[in-house]
């Protein structure tokens, strides 16, 4: 049996669509609670996996630089609210984790695709960025996301 998922490629220029997801602490979060602000919205494979945690380290080391600026930083993967707190935790990360268990967001948002590893076929986010500006449209997307210079990237995008 194929099963279909279907995930939608998103442009800049467009407006973000609105979700709503819990944070690592059960609290209901959704995107449109943050218009008039910069959103920073990082998709990152799993949990305390090397890349993730240098990309999130990264993230929690520059916080001041998008705090100053007003800018609001989410993470979301497909892990529990459970496993992210536990990650928030072991690494000290000073922002939200959003708990996307049924990968809905993510389809959502066009990032959860078929990976290959170790030639073995699965599903899974692909590490991804989008910049939404405080009107809530797409400023910038970030695909297949290299976690070295990301930050800086990101930083980058808001200011140009």
């Amino acid at each position: 049996m194929t099963i279909k998922i279907k995930t939608e490629e998103l442009m800049e220029g467009q407006i973000a669509p609105d979700f709503e997801l819990p944070d690592q602490e059960g609290n209901s979060v959704k995107l449109s609670q943050f218009k008039g602000s910069w959103v920073v919205l990082y998709f990152y494979p799993k949990d305390d996996t090397p890349g993730c945690t240098v990309e999130a380290c990264s993230f929690r080391d520059n916080i001041k630089q998008f705090k100053d600026q007003g800018i609001v930083l989410l993470g979301v993967s497909l892990d529990s609210a459970e496993s992210h707190g536990k990650f928030i935790k072991k690494f000290q990360l000073n922002f939200p984790l959003l708990c996307d268990v049924d990968a809905k967001v993510s389809r959502l948002y066009g990032v959860y695709k078929k990976k290959n590893m170790y030639a073995k076929l699965f599903w899974g986010i692909e590490r991804s960025t989008f910049v939404m500006d405080p009107e809530g449209k797409i400023k910038k997307i970030f695909r297949r996301v290299k976690v070295d210079g990301h930050t800086d990237q990101v930083l980058q995008a808001i200011k140009a």
